[in-house]
């Protein structure tokens, strides 16, 4: 029986479709840079540059890159585990891709994370719930480094007394948080044992199609825990430089704008603005000025100098998240 073929109209027509979604992809992404950019103080944040030394500025640079090669190599190193052939400097490219996405829309710097399951799932082949699993476990991992270094914060903001409570009572407010912290690793241990807590949780509610998905991914999460046991503690370990060298980064900046602060203030004023991008807008935009004008001001810094800080990070970050969409906008579209 011969085999008929497909009209060449049909076939044009996909691909006009496919040349739409990508142009709507790369209008979309184009848009929410152009908000970014309309609304950044692009006249203030030269005049910060001003103050800082060319050596200075490129140190900043080397400390970013640093950051996200090492957030890089920690998803690498999960999907690397089972998949041994896959390169590691196109998933910089995605990571950073995935952060311009995250930055540039609504929500506490999540919603790139798709890109990270549909490039593992057409680059290399791997199906949606493998593919899912690997960044599930990326992100527990994050968790666990940032929920340490937000205990540390939150200790240091204690200690430097930005909130004014009396010790046992501060401690007692915090006890909720404190548990929340323990989630990551808690949530790992359980895995590695065969207990899937989020399947638990889920099915409580409902057992339909993407309950069953999540279910399917946490599963495998907990798979890769038990069977690449190093691969997991190296990650881990990736995580936790990462998450200090972050940290390390508010040091300089502090330290090159000429604010003097103790180890304890600079700590606590960089939860308070870590703590500014949970809230449900682009980039922590407001939050985070406001986070380091209110923490900072604490200390006896000027607000000018406290302004100068969130400019450079937001320099920085737009920088970055450029760079990002830039990314997404091409491959995504391909």
């Amino acid at each position: 029986m011969a085999v008929i073929p497909l009209p060449q109209r049909e076939t044009a027509g996909v691909k006009g479709k496919r040349i739409a979604l990508q142009m709507l992809w790369v209008l979309t992404l184009s848009a929410l840079l152009y908000f970014a950019l309309r609304n950044a103080p692009l006249t203030e944040i030269y005049q910060t540059l001003q103050q800082l030394q060319l050596w200075q500025i490129a140190i900043l640079l080397f400390i970013n890159a640093a950051i996200y090669a090492l957030v890089t190599l920690r998803w690498w190193i999960i999907v690397r585990a089972e998949s041994k052939a896959v390169p590691y400097l196109p998933f910089l490219a995605v990571r950073v891709a995935v952060f311009g996405v995250s930055y540039f829309t609504l929500g506490p710097q999540v919603g790139g994370e798709p890109l990270q399951v549909l490039y593992l799932q057409r680059k290399y082949g791997l199906t949606y719930t493998r593919a899912t699993a690997s960044v599930f476990m990326d992100k527990l991992l994050e968790f666990l480094a940032n929920f340490l270094l937000l205990g540390v914060g939150l200790t240091a903001i204690l200690e430097a007394g930005i909130l004014s409570t009396n010790g046992s009572n501060s401690f007692v407010s915090l006890s909720g948080v404190v548990i929340l912290f323990l989630w990551p690793p808690i949530h790992i241990v359980l895995m590695a044992r065969g207990v899937y807590p989020l399947t638990i949780l889920l099915r409580k509610i409902s057992n339909n199609k993407f309950v069953r998905f999540i279910a399917a991914s946490e599963r495998m999460a907990g798979t890769f825990c038990r069977r690449h046991f190093h691969s997991l503690l190296a990650a881990i370990a990736v995580s936790l430089v990462a998450a200090a060298v972050m940290m390390s980064e508010y040091f300089f900046i502090t330290s090159f704008l000429q604010i003097d602060l103790s180890v304890s203030q600079t700590i606590a004023a960089w939860t308070a603005g870590w703590l500014s991008f949970l809230v449900p807008w682009p980039g922590g935009l407001g939050a985070l000025e406001a986070s380091q004008v209110f923490a900072l001001g604490a200390f006896g810094v000027t607000a000018a100098s406290a302004i100068s800080v969130t400019l450079w990070m937001r320099l920085r970050d737009l920088l970055i998240g450029g760079l990002g969409l830039l990314f997404a906008s091409g491959g995504v579209g391909k």
